[in-house]
């Protein structure tokens, strides 16, 4: 089955609310005691600003470690803003959550890793979305029957029936080789 809700995709989104919480405390307080981090970020993502002599360098994936010298550091919702230096040059550079590949504070031995979405991708899923969501009942609106013993029509509960000896073993192989088990195993005696 295709996961419809993306479950993966929504990981992700809560797992860079870690790194933008981290990264909101640093801009605010600095960085506590002896911690610091390594990011790397997709230098192609949609959003990034970096100078062409970095992307010239770093065509496709580019590392940066906030530790002792980066300054005027920016976060909001969807992209932090920080100055770092590159080989004595000061770089100004803004970095979409959505373009973080890694994020790594080796001074506790935490890490995440990202998968970023390209527009391809992007599109891709869009698209299956749209195919998901186009069932065969089009527009149109559909009569829901509430199904015997809802509330509308109270059903007389049935007594369990007894156990026979000629009832199916609990598990039992499939030509397949897989297992098939019973509920029956699993309920109260």
């Amino acid at each position: 089955m295709t996961d419809l809700i993306r479950y993966d995709l929504l990981a992700q989104d809560a797992l860079r609310g870690v790194v933008r919480k981290v990264l909101t405390d640093v801009a605010k307080d600095g960085l506590p005691g002896e911690h610091h981090f390594f990011i790397a970020f997709d230098t192609r993502a949609q959003g990034l600003r970096i100078s062409d002599r970095l992307r010239a360098q770093f065509p496709e994936e580019m590392t940066i470690v906030l530790q002792h010298q980066f300054w005027d550091l920016k976060v909001g919702d969807h992209a932090f803003e920080v100055g770092v230096s590159f080989n004595g040059a000061p770089e100004r550079l803004l970095i979409p959550f959505a373009a973080v590949k890694g994020f790594f504070d080796p001074s506790v031995q935490f890490g995440l890793q990202f998968e970023v979405i390209s527009n391809e991708n992007a599109e891709g899923i869009a698209g299956e979305l749209k195919v998901a969501n186009n069932d065969k009942t089009g527009d149109k609106p559909v009569a829901i029957n509430p199904p015997k013993g809802a509330a509308s029509e109270p059903e007389v509960a049935k007594p369990a029936r007894e156990k026979t000896a000629e009832e199916k073993p609990a598990l039992e192989k499939t030509e397949a080789g897989a297992e098939i088990v019973s509920l029956d195993k699993f309920r109260k005696k």
